[in-house]
């Protein structure tokens, strides 16, 4: 199965499902809950279970590289790997905040295919100018 029929089908299950939090005002709430939830599953790896620690220092630019070549440079500060407690969890909570924002393209009439096909483009587009 293609990526995009996969995302068209998950966006009709949403539309499916979304019955106690159609209202925009609701998924709205739910959408940052499970932004917060998401956030803190993360947390949680490093304070509670400490399977990662996160070691962050100012990020150290190379004057004479290429942007391109920047990347190579960059450090994500994790240090460690994710247990299967822990990758489980976060990914649940992950899931959550795509249900929702799929729920919300749905509300609001996108096509969450749609909208990330122009998400692509636009990167493809502006490459490593858009320095995300």
């Amino acid at each position: 199965m293609k990526s995009g029929e996969i995302v068209g089908e998950f966006q009709e299950a949403v539309e499916g499902v979304l019955i106690r939090h159609r209202s925009i005002l609701d998924c709205l709430s739910k959408f940052h809950e499970s932004t917060s939830r998401t956030n803190r599953a993360i947390i949680k790896t490093v304070t509670d279970c400490g399977c990662i620690s996160i070691n962050a220092i100012k990020q150290q630019f190379p004057q004479k590289e290429s942007l391109k070549e920047c990347c190579k440079h960059m450090d994500s500060h994790i240090k460690g790997e994710l247990c299967d407690h822990c990758r489980e969890v976060i990914a649940e909570e992950l899931g959550n905040h795509f249900f929702y924002l799929t729920a919300l393209c749905s509300l609001l009439n996108y096509d969450l295919g749609d909208v990330i096909s122009r998400e692509q483009d636009r990167i493809n587009t502006l490459g490593h100018f858009l320095l995300s």
